[in-house]
């Protein structure tokens, strides 16, 4: 696991906030009234007495007037270059904006009848259908696009993100903003210091949202660079690998039958879908061989149990704490949930796609099955770690809008367990996504010693309903003890 790089020495605060309430989101659940920051970690938590001694001449005090300071936002799956090109443009906003324009579809065979317009509009969300020229195609491109995202994420309380999937299999991709050069610039960004967020990204040896080859991938993962100067800011966590595609384009692999009587297919390459499955599991194991972390696309039942049996294979031969996860999940069953949390796995969920999407799961695989999509209570309550994302630009990076949407897709929260379920939001945005970074001894929560990445929030959220967060102004962004942004 990776640590914060600077030093705790002693001296005064550097930073202290005082006079409203601070959710420190650690297991002991504390809670005070004031925050002290020195050399970029959390000093003290506790009341204004607890501070007090600790501001010197040269402190910034910052009076809360009843504001909330909550741990930095951890954005767990977010396409920062791709964001900063498209913004203020996020693909949904584009697909409303141009309701009913035609739009190829993908699937096998074609759409059928019932099928096309929840095909056309998923075709539309899909990154590699040709809209006009590249959005970045130089290294001017790329550092304006990822600074403009560091402005709007920072701007938005997030102070970590996952980029994932960089690399060589995008290196021709159409939009310009997955290949192996964007995560040079990253790596020339941050050693200028000019990052506002810290960043975890994932390799990618394959096509975004496309297929991907045995031979090419394993290449890939031998070449694979990590180094980095400050793996506290820029870090490569591991591998993504899409392994199928989405339900209403006909593409995940599931057991329910499709309006062409179709069940869809693994996206990796190979002969017949038993050489498909078996070459996924073989890039699977050779990551975790590797020591490295998999993130996996997978929204079909069967794409997901495929992708268990194989992390569970793998952790047979080589025991290893390595934080795997399912990236979307769409129709993960009760049975792999449970066998998830026993491996230790983790579930990246985007709430507002799952809400966007529905419809377009029960044109195609009928009301009952997009109902019991996208368990994330269940999930929750099985004890999988939840990760909450926005997958932006898909989505506006907008956590406020993700907690509400969640909130909505699990059903109303009994009034005794709102707050619960207000805390079980808030810990899917930062300490569970620290735990998917393996950086939970250091960040995701605001105990004393661990990383000062905190946002400053107009109101208690403890005090609300989730469906009242998008509504909640970002006051003040924090990271690692210097101020990203002030509204």
């Amino acid at each position: 696991m990776q640590g914060v790089e600077r030093s705790g020495a002693e001296g005064p605060a550097e930073l202290v906030l005082r006079g409203g309430t601070v959710l420190a989101l650690d297991a002991a659940d504390t809670r005070g009234t004031a925050i002290a920051v020195r050399h970029g970690r959390v000093l003290a938590v506790g009341d204004e007495a607890r501070v007090a001694p600790l501001i010197g001449r040269r402190t910034r005090v910052v009076d809360l007037e009843g504001r909330a300071v909550i741990p930095g936002i951890n954005d767990s799956h977010l396409h920062a270059a791709w964001l900063g090109a498209m913004w203020p443009d996020t693909v949904f906003g584009a697909m409303e904006a141009g309701a009913g324009a035609e739009v190829p579809s993908g699937g096998h065979g074609g759409p059928t009848a019932e099928a096309a317009p929840f095909e056309a509009s998923a075709a539309a969300a899909d990154p590699h259908v040709p809209a006009g020229p590249r959005l970045v195609d130089d290294e001017a491109g790329r550092r304006r696009a990822i600074l403009r995202a560091g402005e709007l994420i920072a701007s938005l309380g997030i102070t970590s993100y996952t980029e994932p999937g960089l690399g060589p299999g995008e290196d021709d991709g159409a939009t310009g903003c997955f290949g192996q050069a964007v995560l040079e610039t990253y790596r020339t960004l941050e050693s200028e210091r000019a990052l506002r967020a810290r960043v975890n990204v994932l390799a990618l040896f394959g096509v975004l949202d496309g297929p991907s080859e045995l031979r090419a991938f394993l290449a890939g993962l031998r070449g694979l660079d990590r180094q980095t100067e400050r793996p506290a800011w820029l870090r490569v966590a591991g591998v993504k690998i899409f392994a199928d595609g989405i339900p209403p384009m006909l593409q995940a692999w599931t057991a329910h039958a499709y309006p062409d009587g179709s069940h869809g297919d693994l996206l990796v390459g190979g002969g017949d879908l038993g050489q498909r499955a078996a070459n996924l599991a073989e890039m699977i194991r050779a990551v975790h061989r590797q020591g490295l972390q998999l993130g996996v696309h997978a929204t079909g039942d069967r794409t997901i149990d495929q992708v268990v049996d194989a992390v569970e294979a793998a952790a047979a031969e080589a025991p290893a704490d390595l934080r795997h996860y399912v990236i979307h999940g769409d129709l993960v069953t009760p049975g792999a949930l449970e066998r998830m949390r026993g491996l230790g796995m983790g579930l990246n969920v985007q709430a507002g796609i799952a809400a966007k999407t529905a419809p377009w799961v029960a044109g195609v695989l009928g009301e009952e099955v997009a109902a019991a999509a996208w368990p994330i209570g269940r999930a929750i309550e099985a004890g999988v770690r939840v990760s909450l994302s926005s997958d932006a630009p898909v989505l506006a990076p907008d956590w406020r809008q993700g907690m509400a949407d969640a909130d909505a897709w699990m059903g109303a929260a009994a009034p005794a367990d709102a707050e619960r379920r207000m805390l079980q939001l808030l810990h899917a945005y930062t300490v569970v996504p620290a735990h998917q970074d393996g950086a939970e001894g250091w960040k995701g929560t605001l105990a004393p010693r661990m990383a000062a990445d905190l946002c400053v929030l107009e109101a208690n959220p403890l005090e609300l309903a989730p469906a009242e967060l998008p509504d909640v102004a970002v006051d003040l962004t924090v990271v690692d003890g210097d101020v990203v942004f002030e509204r």
